[in-house]
């Protein structure tokens, strides 16, 4: 069979998702062969290379997607996640930010802020509380420049220093919280060391079986520390001293202070819907809603997108509870605030929310005209694929067979350039039952057993069966 860069896309992510990270890793490397600096394609690669552990690697693939398009803010996402798990908080952040000015809409910008920031002042504390001393020259050093330093210097120093360095260890109850489950890993790791007998002998390939040992009690120490700076033992009582101060200065509070408080109960607010406390989250959502109006621009600079992002937690929760009507009308708001202000991503965004409101209630013409005036603003190939197919979806209820059919198959052709399998799964079914209406029944057996193929590596039982059915 011809192999295509979409195929090869496809199959690197469904291996991707069922954990399968190095066969995924061989997908990528050939779809990069037959499209070369593909951006999407570096993005899902790094990725891969993150979940492998390869942080080196992942950030070279990141850095070459920005340096196809420098305002692709996935690549900006996936650089800022990498130097996060690199311990290079600071650089993390600033990737963070860039990447939120891109796009503000998407929160897990606002996410990486707020961890990146936590991370920092849990490794050296509050800002305020540190005293710079201009003695020498001052400069912003990354963490990878440091670790060059470092081991320059460790190359200098006598080896006796070198091995103090190395059997300096922390308190086994200590490491034991830090490494959890791996802890046991560790200690089996270190007894193994004792085995001179073993430590001598080497694997198949040749690899001496200290030499695996020792790297692997090295990746571990490497974790232990990323995790000490990341959530030392000691920030849980510095996180409960600023929960207090936070609610004893309500409205004192400084601008900074402010936007971590909104932060974390927007988090907050979309935990709750997700975990299906609906009411739970409108409430709190509409409690925020009433604070953030009565602040200023000072005190919020992003006050409107933040009253436009609450009418949208407002009305998606509504929609959950089934309160149709109500919910139209926080979207039009969330609508109405966003063109008031020109945020071009929160106008998507209002749309996109008032066409779902109108398919489920039935008013499928509103919800296709809805979705029209959205297409223009569609950024992605991925965000075009279940596009064209909800509005195909709408066009198949008030039995437009060929316009739903002409949908379908704009919503396949951006599936295949995006290379996400599900998306292509359902645009296949949708061409598929658009056919079965216009009586194309040998064409519609054709693509039903596309999707079958689709619904196989996705994998998803209740799709196969439905397909065959």
């Amino acid at each position: 069979p011809v192999v295509s860069f979409g195929s090869l896309m496809s199959e690197g992510i469904a291996l991707s998702r069922r954990g399968q990270h190095d066969k995924a890793l061989g997908c990528f490397n050939d779809a990069l062969k037959l499209r070369a600096g593909d951006k999407h394609c570096l993005i899902t690669r790094s990725k891969c290379f993150l979940r492998l552990g390869d942080t080196e690697n992942s950030l070279k693939d990141a850095e070459a997607s920005l340096q196809i398009d420098n305002t692709f803010y996935e690549g900006l996402y996936q650089k800022a996640e990498t130097l996060y798990a690199m311990g290079d908080f600071e650089f993390a952040l600033v990737f963070y930010h860039r990447g939120r000015r891109l796009r503000p809409d998407l929160h897990k910008f606002q996410l990486g802020i707020h961890k990146a920031e936590e991370a920092i002042i849990n490794c050296i504390g509050n800002p305020s509380s540190v005293k710079l001393e201009s003695k020498e020259e001052l400069c912003f050093v990354s963490r990878q420049a440091e670790k060059k330093k470092d081991s320059q210097k460790q190359q200098n120093k006598p080896k006796d220093q070198k091995d103090q360095k190395q059997t300096k260890k922390q308190s086994p109850k200590t490491e034991q919280q830090l490494l959890g489950r791996l802890y046991a890993d560790k200690a089996y790791m270190e007894k193994l060391l004792k085995d001179k007998d073993l430590m001598q002998s080497s694997t198949r390939q040749g690899v001496k079986v200290m030499d695996l040992v020792l790297d692997g009690i090295s990746y571990l120490n490497q974790r232990r520390d990323f995790w000490q700076q990341q959530k030392p033992i000691y920030a849980r009582v510095y996180e409960r001293k600023v929960l207090r101060q936070v609610r004893a200065q309500d409205k004192k509070q400084k601008p900074s202070n402010i936007a971590r408080s909104i932060a974390k109960e927007m988090e907050d607010i979309e935990l709750m819907l997700a975990r299906g406390s609906a009411e739970q989250s409108c409430r709190k959502a509409e409690r925020l809603l009433k604070k953030i109006q009565a602040w200023s621009e000072n005190e919020v600079p992003n006050k409107h997108e933040l009253i436009g992002n609450l009418y949208s937690c407002i009305g998606n929760a509504q929609l959950a509870m089934g309160q149709m009507e109500a919910a139209l009308h926080s979207h039009k708001m969330d609508l109405e605030c966003a063109r008031e202000h020109t945020l071009m991503d929160a106008i998507s965004r209002a749309l996109d929310n008032i066409g779902h409101v109108y398919a489920r209630i039935g008013k499928f013409q509103q919800a296709i005209n809805t979705w029209e005036e959205k297409i223009p603003l569609a950024q992605s190939s991925l965000e075009k694929a279940w596009l064209f197919h909800e509005i195909g979806r709408c066009y198949l209820e008030l039995d437009k067979a060929e316009v739903a059919q002409d949908y379908g198959e704009q919503s396949l052709q951006s599936a295949d350039e995006e290379g996400d399998v599900e998306w292509q799964l359902h645009a296949t079914v949708l061409v598929a039952q658009a056919q079965v209406k216009l009586k194309d029944y040998q064409s519609a057996i054709l693509n039903f057993e596309k999707a079958l193929e689709k619904a196989r590596l996705v994998p998803s039982e209740a799709a196969q069966n439905g397909i065959i059915a």
